[in-house]
């Protein structure tokens, strides 16, 4: 089913992996690359998987520190008539084309979008740069590193620098 998608197994399972997701085209988050974690509780599908981003993304639906997602149709109106297809060929793309700056799981993100719209946009698109390109993850995993170094080192100085929008000190 996930023929389309390249993606790695967790512990040898088929209860944990991660999948390559590409950014939606004609959108700000055009040419990032994320790898997401998916971990299928026993009562899959009946229950909702639960989806995370393991590399850095600038969204006020996603948490910045943990990759968690906000999106009603998992996290509380999933069906299993629904499948992981779903997710990533809609659901996810549809996240990245609509955020919902009213119901934010990272604040910064949503008070930018409100605030200056191409603002905004340009900081996803610096995130996308610094942390979503394949390179980063397979450099990351040929060097051994952990996913939280994917986000973290890759960049030079800390990761508040040169990012516009952030708060005024």
């Amino acid at each position: 089913m996930m023929s389309d998608y390249i993606v790695e197994t967790i512990n040898d399972g088929l209860s944990e992996f991660n999948v390559e997701f590409h950014g939606p085209k004609e959108s700000p988050y055009e040419g990032g690359v994320w790898k997401v974690r998916v971990e299928l509780p026993d009562a899959y599908p009946y229950k909702s998987p639960s989806i995370g981003f393991l590399n850095k993304i600038f969204h006020p639906n996603v948490d910045e520190l943990s990759g968690s997602i906000c999106l009603d149709v998992i996290n509380q109106s999933w069906s299993p008539m629904f499948d992981l297809l779903n997710i990533f060929e809609v659901f996810l793309p549809q996240l990245l084309l609509y955020p919902n700056p009213a119901d934010p799981l990272n604040g910064d993100a949503a008070s930018l979008m409100l605030k200056d719209q191409q603002q905004y946009e340009q900081k996803v698109k610096e995130y996308c740069e610094r942390y979503a390109k394949r390179e980063k993850f397979e450099n990351a995993s040929l060097n051994g590193s952990s996913d939280e170094e994917i986000s973290d080192n890759e960049s030079t100085g800390s990761a508040d620098d040169d990012i516009p929008g952030d708060a005024d000190p």
